[in-house]
């Protein structure tokens, strides 16, 4: 019996058990959406990423173990590392995934992994719910929605890290997921923030890519530059190199393969 090949991958890391972890399936032919996504249920990661080739380059989609997702930076990059470790794509070339996002390229970069995103800068909120300061349990802070998520600015990195949010209140907010930022209190970083998306099936998301793409703009304006270094301080931590150029992000990460293996089902 011949099983698909998987792997799991821990991105923007670069040790084991830290920053995000992702299921990589490679398929040799198109799959049903209702089977990926109990493929996904069972993996019960925050995304599952399915690969397979096509005309033109490869086709790439995520999955929550709830849902299909449009646009997830951390399995994008754990493919690219899974793809070029496992020699079924050429280390020496970029990457062309086809996604519900359009068309994003990823290449090498030193030890690093640059993913191409389009940017999606917020926009300010003037009157935001009360009840999404409830869910988060804080007072105040400055609001935006963004094309997929809520950001809110918070006073101090030390909050960000204290959060405590009722999930289940946060899932009743009107949006995919609430990304929560401050300015960093460690000089190797510019900001840091925490990401929640219960909505999505994922309580906490450890590390997450498409979260930038609405936090670079962010930060470049405010911070006058447009290159930038984060760090998501959920429990596992992740470190990204950013860079805005005109509408697009770059999300520069490392990867580590945590196993591999064979997928039957």
């Amino acid at each position: 019996m011949t099983g698909i090949r998987c792997w799991q991958v821990d991105a923007f890391t670069d040790r084991p058990f830290g920053g995000n972890p992702a299921a990589v399936c490679w398929l040799d032919a198109e799959a049903g959406k209702d089977w990926m996504q109990a493929v996904a249920s069972e993996m019960n990661l925050s995304e599952t990423a399915f690969v397979r080739p096509i005309e033109g380059g490869l086709e790439l989609r995520w999955f929550t173990p709830t849902i299909e997702v449009d646009l997830c930076g951390h399995a994008t990059l754990a493919t690219a590392h899974a793809l070029w470790a496992e020699g079924l794509a050429s280390s020496t070339e970029p990457l062309s995934f086809h996604t519900r996002s359009g068309v994003l390229t990823c290449q090498r970069h030193g030890d690093f992994i640059e993913l191409d995103f389009p940017a999606t800068p917020p926009s300010v909120i003037e009157t935001p719910n009360q009840s999404l300061f409830d869910a988060l349990g804080i007072e105040s802070g400055f609001v935006a929605t963004s094309r997929f998520y809520q950001m809110v600015v918070v006073d101090s990195a030390a909050t960000v890290r204290r959060l405590t949010p009722d999930f289940r209140m946060l899932e009743r907010e009107k949006t995919l997921g609430v990304i929560v930022t401050a300015l960093s209190d460690d000089a190797r970083f510019d900001f840091v923030s925490r990401f929640f998306a219960p909505a999505m099936g994922v309580d906490e998301d450890p590390v997450c890519g498409s979260a930038h793409c609405c936090l670079t703009p962010y930060w470049a304006a405010r911070l006058g530059r447009t290159s930038l270094s984060a760090f998501q301080a959920s429990a596992r931590g992740g470190v990204l190199r950013l860079r805005l150029e005109g509408d697009r992000v770059i999300l520069g990460g490392q990867a580590v393969t945590v196993w591999r293996g064979e997928f039957f089902g």
